[in-house]
């Protein structure tokens, strides 16, 4: 189910997955895995009592079921039970694998949208994943374009109506995110450091970018659910798009 930038994978390109997992592939050359979590509906281990719903949960609950699930994850690519999984964080905050433990031969990046959770796996290039809802509406988007975009995107989003506006900034928005989280400079600064193609209309792409070429970056969109826009970044020559769900 391998799938060019161009395209957007949608729901029905999620393949559901069972658990326990068993030992998974590891995405081979510039293969994307990405994995989307609806813990609606997907039973969490810190459930007190039964029909618990993960918004009830405590927010050190929420982040705890999160991390136990990427754990999860992430030992089923590694052969290693979850619990032995070690992941550290950098001085911004990004969070990496323990280079003893996968060679650098993972990446992985994460994403929240209410009970929506989004793991984006690659094989070592620097990821990004963003996830937001496609309805979303931003509160005064041309003033947060002209104090966090660059002066590029501000132009095109100022040429465009509200309802072309909101959504043209919900799409810049995620793009910009995924590209800062693989960096792992964080968002201070750095959003207005590089330019995107803000039509959602078109196939995503980095127009320009200062202190890196933005050719050797390419970005995907994906549909994990009705309603969801996903956006992956990967500093490589191009993407091979696989979805999965967990069930």
């Amino acid at each position: 189910m391998d799938n060019s930038t161009d395209k957007i994978i949608g729901p029905d390109s999620f393949g559901p997955q069972q658990l326990p997992l068993r030992q998974l592939e590891k995405p081979q050359g510039e293969a994307v895995h990405l994995w989307h979590l609806d813990f609606a509906h997907l039973s969490t281990p810190l459930n007190q009592q039964v029909g618990e719903q993960p918004h009830e949960l405590s927010v050190f609950q929420q982040k705890a079921t999160r991390r136990f699930y990427l754990r999860l994850l992430l030992g089923a690519y590694l052969g290693i039970p979850g619990k032995d999984i070690r992941i550290t964080r950098r001085v911004k905050g990004r969070l990496e694998l323990d280079s003893a433990q996968s060679n650098r031969e993972l990446d992985f990046s994460v994403a929240r949208s209410n009970d929506g959770y989004l793991i984006g796996i690659s094989s070592g290039a620097a990821i990004g994943v963003d996830l937001e809802f496609a309805d979303r509406l931003a509160g005064k988007p041309l003033s947060l374009a002209k104090r966090y975009f660059s002066q590029a995107e501000t132009r095109a989003l100022s040429a465009l109506g509200e309802a072309e506006l909101q959504r043209a900034f919900v799409h810049t928005w995620a793009c910009k995110e995924a590209i800062v989280k693989a960096s792992g400079l964080g968002i201070a600064n750095q959003l207005c450091r590089f330019t995107v193609d803000v039509n959602p209309d078109n196939p995503p792409s980095v127009l320009d970018m200062r202190d890196d070429d933005h050719k050797a970056w390419k970005l995907a969109v994906a549909r994990p659910v009705n309603g969801s826009l996903a956006i992956v970044a990967v500093r490589q020559a191009s993407i091979a798009l696989r979805g999965f769900s967990l069930r």
